[in-house]
């Protein structure tokens, strides 16, 4: 039974949320022939205030962005790839 464990810095909404549990119970249906009954999903929202990269707290790297930003890894804009 496959378990996915995800971790946001920051929150997303329900329907956020909602939609990623969809998209990746039917990856893991398409990718590795997992029933979707099968599958389980847990995602935790860390507060960026409880949560540091390269020496400083996430809240202190970049400014809050909303949880319907298209911006990707806004809160992450400093972290080098």
């Amino acid at each position: 039974m496959p378990f996915v464990d995800i971790r946001l810095a920051g929150s997303a909404t329900r329907e956020q949320k909602a939609a990623l549990v969809a998209d990746i119970t039917q990856s893991l249906v398409e990718r590795l022939g997992k029933p979707a009954a099968a599958v389980q999903i847990n995602i935790t929202e860390l507060s960026i205030e409880n949560y540091g990269a390269g020496g400083l707290l996430m809240a202190d790297r970049a400014p809050a962005i909303s949880p319907t930003s298209d911006r990707e890894d806004a809160n992450v804009a400093d972290t080098p790839r």
